[in-house]
């Protein structure tokens, strides 16, 4: 199996990017403003690693925007390689968002909790460039929408993979201690990561070379 592509989640500064990228991250995640969770930096702060971010390292707009207008608007501020979707898209509007943003990657995270989150990801995947499998809750009077540390059910993940009509990032709880057996249960184009390699919400540059060491 090939080995997955790695993004490297919640970069809160350029001394972060360099670093990932440094470790071989093939793509950095920005998270804009959130509900909940880690890693929210301002937008200024994202156009500013964005435009640092070497090709063909791609860089990840996280934002929690639902309607399209938002979302556009989102990304005129940071100028990202690719946007990330963490919540439902109203009306599941994926044309309109492809017309006004021809050139940007899109990527919308399932937060997988049952069969239905299957399901939902095969239709959604014939729309968008890639799928993101999370362990968020956004059904949650506060939403979770990532970044939670926490293992899903790889077992939905792997019937995702098997079905969808795009590429499938892994997300939850990815560590080096489970990154192998991650892989091997869902064999995923790339795996996501954000508080597996931190410490005290740091990126810990210890447990960033173990986890590429986990993978190989």
């Amino acid at each position: 199996m090939t080995r997955p592509r790695v993004k490297i989640c919640c970069i809160s500064s350029i001394t972060e990017a360099k670093l990932a990228v440094a470790y071989g991250a093939s793509a950095l995640g920005l998270v804009g403003h959130m509900p909940s969770g880690p890693g929210v930096i301002d937008d200024e702060l994202i156009a500013d690693i964005a435009r640092k971010v070497p090709p063909p390292v791609a860089s990840f707009l996280l934002t929690s925007q639902q309607q399209v207008p938002g979302i556009v608007a989102h990304y005129q501020r940071v100028h990202t390689t690719t946007i990330q979707i963490v919540d439902e898209l109203e009306n599941r509007d994926y044309e309109a968002l492809r017309k006004a943003l021809p050139h940007v990657k899109l990527v919308q995270v399932i937060h997988v909790q049952n069969e239905r989150s299957v399901a939902e990801a095969i239709a959604i995947s014939q729309q968008v460039d890639a799928l993101l499998l999370d362990s968020g809750s956004p059904d949650k009077a506060v939403k979770e929408l990532g970044g939670t540390g926490r293992v899903h059910d790889w077992s939905l993940s792997r019937q995702i993979v098997q079905q969808a009509a795009t590429p499938v990032f892994l997300a939850g709880g990815l560590r080096p201690d489970n990154v192998k057996a991650a892989i091997e249960a869902v064999q995923p184009f790339g795996l996501d990561l954000c508080s597996g390699v931190r410490t005290n919400g740091q990126l810990d540059e210890a447990k960033l070379a173990a986890f590429f060491q986990a993978i190989g």
